[in-house]
């Protein structure tokens, strides 16, 4: 290799980067994950409130301030946008492939073509892809996972743990601490360096899980005190055990998790050869097994174990997955159960299945009017993109075999997830759209008219139109009472069927997500309802 090749990032870090870059620049933030975000931070930014996050005027608990901060910082230099904050998360995501890939070169040392093809496999994975491109904090925590995991494996620097920690602990609290427990507890089981001393493994490793909370308290103590009690009480006690004995927010029950691994693994799960690799195997208990089994069974089943569940959680368990899935078919090569012709049969059969039906959808032989909305906007569009995804589905059959057969259905099945990416922001982005909507809102708040959200408010207004003021959150029994204090405010509401006649009335309406959004002034509404038959109340737009 030549000394300039040497200096190239890795194929795979340049493709999926590439790749991800395209695909998140296809439509703006998405409501109400990465707007909640963007409006946190924006609110941080525009009153100056560095220390204590907010949004929509009040304390927000819910998370912790790292990701704002970086945000901030590329606001500093480049002013509010949003272009930012999404190369920052491809940034992340970027990291959190080189760092797994790093991990995966300590974990399988003695096996380096299967450490080589783990970014590969993690890379691939459709949900983290496409989940990676939302404004959101699991990325990070599942870098800074790796981070301390990867300080953690061979000889142990637990300088970097503690960093890592720390930061994992600013992006998402206290569950960081549960996705480093139980590699650290059981130290001795995997780790060459602890069995030879525990007494020190563990003095060191405590040392360290101490300057990671050190760090969490050096701003959560001052932030709890400015907060104000309500906000410090959230902080510290009901957020954390909220979630995890009965959780007020995404409860599931125990199983729920199960299922979501299909949804996670894909498009590996679909594969195979990685099934026959498996079929194949004979329990094995080396120090690679032992860190992957002490890493990924217990911090899964605790997981299923807390209340709150949600699929995303468990991203920063993936690369163990990856990893142990690359260790399975490193085990199973010598066994005859490597490649074959047509291995990736499956995900191309997928691929065409998908093509077809979107042709029948834009000919008109599937009746897209008798399904939700959606579906007629994907059937608009969706034949222009059928050539594509069977093209690739024919890549997969002919070419997805052989030495590179990893990298190759890697980069077919990321090909295709930018294709539905691009669908995606072709037929359906419009029903998730709320710049319009936002920037009526700044209007109406330049022009000093109050401002009421019926139902569920998450800040999904508050960046797109760089709101200054809070939005009252109200339910449709308070509409009578705020419209009366407020007869020229503006109601903000999102009924599930729309009045023919609202319209002709409404300031504003446009489609969002399943249900229609409607922009009124709070006199004109109060006298259409009066006028009309009674709707339906109007449900939380945040489940």
């Amino acid at each position: 290799m030549s000394l300039r090749a040497s200096h190239l990032p890795p194929v795979w870090l340049l493709l999926w980067f590439c790749l991800a870059l395209l695909a998140i620049f296809q439509h703006g933030p998405m409501p109400l994950y990465s707007t909640r975000t963007l409006a946190v931070a924006w609110e941080m930014w525009n009153t100056g409130q560095w220390l204590v996050p907010h949004i929509n005027g009040q304390p927000y608990s819910h998370k912790v301030p790292l990701l704002f901060w970086l945000i901030h910082a590329g606001w500093a230099v480049f002013g509010v946008n949003d272009i930012w904050p999404s190369v920052l998360q491809i940034g992340i995501g970027a990291g959190w492939l080189a760092a797994s890939a790093a991990l995966a070169r300590r974990v399988l040392d003695l096996r380096p073509a299967a450490a080589a093809s783990v970014p590969w496999l993690l890379g691939a994975l459709v949900y983290p892809f496409l989940f990676g491109l939302q404004i959101m904090y699991e990325t990070l925590l599942a870098l800074t996972v790796v981070l301390a995991l990867w300080a953690m494996h061979g000889r142990p620097r637990w300088g970097w743990f503690a960093l890592a920690l720390g930061a994992g602990l600013m992006t998402k609290g206290p569950v960081m601490l549960l996705h480093v427990a139980f590699p650290l507890l059981l130290g001795p089981w995997w780790s060459e360096y602890a069995r030879a001393d525990p007494w020190c493994w563990y003095r060191r490793g405590a040392l360290g899980v101490a300057a990671g909370l050190a760090v969490l308290l050096a701003w959560a103590v001052p932030a709890g005190m400015a907060g104000g009690e309500a906000y410090r009480n959230e902080l510290f006690f009901l957020q954390t055990a909220g979630r995890v004995v009965d959780s007020f927010d995404h409860a599931r029950p125990l199983h729920w998790y199960l299922p979501m691994l299909l949804v996670l693994l894909f498009p590996w799960v679909a594969w195979p050869r990685l099934w026959r690799a498996v079929f194949a195997q004979r329990p094995q208990l080396d120090d690679s097994s032992r860190f992957l089994a002490s890493w990924l069974l217990p911090t899964f089943v605790v997981f299923c174990l807390i209340s709150g569940k949600q699929v995303y959680y468990l991203l920063p368990l993936l690369p163990a997955a990856c990893i142990a899935i690359a260790l399975v078919l490193a085990r199973a090569q010598p066994a005859g159960t490597g490649r074959r012709r047509w291995s990736a049969w499956p995900l191309a059969l997928l691929l065409f299945a998908v093509a077809l039906a979107l042709v029948a959808l834009s000919l008109g032989l599937l009746d897209a009017q008798r399904g939700p909305r959606w579906l007629g906007d994907v059937a608009a569009v969706g034949g222009w993109f059928a050539p594509g995804l069977i093209a690739l589905g024919a890549v997969l059959l002919v070419w997805a075999h052989g030495r590179h057969e990893i990298a190759r259905i890697a980069s077919v099945t990321l090909g295709a997830a930018v294709l539905m990416q691009m669908l995606f922001a072709q037929s359906m982005y419009r029903n998730f759209d709320l710049r319009p909507a936002a920037a009526r809102i700044a209007l109406a708040q330049t022009a000093g008219r109050p401002v009421a959200n019926v139902g569920g408010y998450a800040g999904q207004f508050h960046f797109f139109g760089r709101l200054a003021r809070p939005i009252d959150d109200i339910h449709t029994h308070d509409l009578p009472a705020w419209t009366q204090q407020h007869p020229h405010g503006m109601i903000v509401r999102y009924p599930v069927r729309s009045d023919p006649h609202a319209r002709d009335r409404a300031e504003w309406m446009q489609p969002f997500r399943s249900r229609q959004l409607e922009i009124w002034d709070a006199t004109v509404l109060a006298e259409f309802e009066r006028a009309s038959a009674p709707s339906q109340d109007d449900e939380d737009v945040e489940r």
